[in-house]
């Protein structure tokens, strides 16, 4: 019986975190779905400058 309750408790936290990553990932959406609907020139350009800064050379 105990791990039938255990079971449970367990199964109701993995769908609280489900649900609130689902609710995160909406919300980043809806951030970023309206920031780009605030810029009306299109998509911006990549900045590539010090991109080489970042990584390390390898041995």
């Amino acid at each position: 019986m105990y791990e039938l309750e255990l079971h449970k408790i367990m199964q109701a936290e993995l769908v609280r975190r489900a649900d609130h990553q689902r609710l995160v990932r909406e919300a980043r959406g809806a951030r970023r779905s309206a920031r780009g609907s605030a810029h009306q020139d299109g998509e911006r350009p990549v900045s590539t400058a010090g991109a080489w800064e970042r990584f390390t050379h390898a041995a």
